[in-house]
């Protein structure tokens, strides 16, 4: 790929911490790979799951599929995985992460060793595939499929997430004890894959540190709230990655709190994004154009600043309960909080729906002007419910501009810039008039 295409296809960043990302991800698949020569057994690995220090416990070495799949897309070097999952049968459809994972490794399958020019030196065999229910079906199901591909053992393991109208107190025991029942089963299964017994102490020693992780990241995070914004989107879309997929490793800690000290110093010199902030924007539903990140740089010209987004958001805060001392029930207690958290406010404020809640939120605590809305034509998990979700926004500002963008997470073929471009002109126009003292 020429350095022209990279430009185009990367956005610019506002902080040092964002910049340090690319060899951060680089260096962890070479970590990666570096473990399948040492024999150490490397699982395929999905986030929100909440078995991430379960796998670090027993030395499971995580490999995260969806995220290489973004990398492909960041690369442009996507299409040729997507091309041989469709050969495979699969359709354009399906959700794009999984048709790069799938296309991967029937095409390493068929060569019989790595694929030529695979971005990062491309992802170990693995020695489990461990999947979950949270957030999509493609999720439960991919790694059944590439049994078509490989003998690695497959586990999945089923995530609650509350429905919007749950009696959230009647049905918290249940749910605890049923996720803490599935991390259990996953345990087990690890045990029989590694030869391995848990060190119960060694997880709640890691469970705390994780916890410490998010504060931190937390508390980088809400310094966005300060004006001029010290950080935009384009930072968050990467710097997310530490904590999606490095969040039991010590050195993710001591990135966040970098971060933090480099956010606050920002804030206390009041050094933006920009040097004229006059709009601050919210990414709302849908998963960002992996392909055409710098499609976000368009919004400066303007005086806009992405200053929040509803995607990759910071789990809720947890405090470890002084009188529970198992981890795998402080894990499943975690879980069920975390995701049920946004119902319980939503049915605080008259029955709002969840996702809904999650965006009025954010434009209240972020002071936001205009919210933009990817509709990812291969994720209908992350669209669904965006018509609804505006319509929310509208009942209680009226007149807030939401501006639908069109194409996918991967497929660069479903993605036109010059009507993109369009888009945000007018919609920018919009929040200028939204934004206008009244005469």
């Amino acid at each position: 790929m020429t350095q022209e295409t990279r430009e185009k296809t990367s956005s610019r960043k506002s902080t040092e911490s964002a910049g340090k990302i690319r060899t951060v991800v680089k260096r962890m698949y070479q970590q990666a790979q570096q473990a399948k020569e040492e024999r150490r057994k490397v699982a395929y690995c999905m986030v929100m799951c909440n078995y991430e220090e379960i796998l670090a416990a027993l030395d499971i070495v995580q490999v995260y599929t969806e995220n290489y799949a973004g990398l492909c897309a960041v690369k442009r070097q996507a299409e040729p995985y997507m091309e041989k999952a469709r050969a495979e049968g699969y359709s354009d459809l399906l959700c794009g992460y999984a048709q790069v994972g799938i296309g991967f490794d029937a095409l390493r399958r068929e060569l019989g060793e790595m694929p030529p020019d695979a971005p990062d030196g491309g992802m170990p065999e693995p020695d489990m595939l461990l999947g979950c229910s949270m957030g999509c079906d493609p999720r439960w199901k991919w790694y059944q499929a590439l049994g078509r591909y490989k003998d690695a053992p497959i586990y999945n393991m089923d995530v609650l997430m509350p429905p919007s109208d749950a009696d959230i107190d009647a049905i918290k025991e249940h749910s605890v004890r049923y996720m803490a029942e599935e991390l259990r089963g996953l345990i087990a299964f690890l045990e029989e894959q590694t030869g391995a017994k848990m060190d119960y102490d060694r997880l709640m020693a890691i469970v705390r540190r994780v916890e410490e992780t998010r504060w931190w990241w937390r508390e980088a995070y809400e310094l966005r709230k300060a004006v001029p914004c010290p950080m935009s989107t384009q930072d968050h879309f990467v710097l997310f990655v530490p904590h999606h997929m490095m969040l039991t490793d010590p050195f993710t800690l001591e990135f966040y709190k970098g971060l933090y000290e480099e956010l606050k110093e920002r804030v206390d010199k009041k050094i933006g994004v920009i040097d004229d902030e006059k709009y601050r924007l919210l990414w709302g539903m849908g998963l960002p154009p992996w392909h055409t990140m710098s499609i976000l740089d368009y919004f400066p010209k303007f005086g806009a600043v992405f200053a929040a987004e509803t995607a990759y958001m910071i789990p809720e805060p947890f405090e470890i309960p002084p009188d529970v001392t198992d981890p795998v029930e402080i894990i499943a207690l975690r879980a069920f909080q975390r995701n049920s958290a946004l119902q319980r406010r939503g049915q605080e404020a008259d029955g709002i729906p969840p996702l809904a809640q999650a965006h009025l939120e954010r434009i209240r605590d972020y002071s936001i002007d205009g919210v933009v809305m990817h509709i990812t034509r291969s994720c209908r998990a992350s669209t669904m419910g965006q018509i609804l979700v505006r319509n929310v926004i509208r009942d209680h500002y009226p007149q807030m501009p939401v501006m639908f963008m069109e194409s996918d997470i991967i497929d660069l073929d479903t993605y036109s810039e010059a009507e993109t471009h369009s888009r945000i002109d007018t919609f920018m126009e919009m929040v200028e008039s939204y934004k206008a003292p009244a005469s």
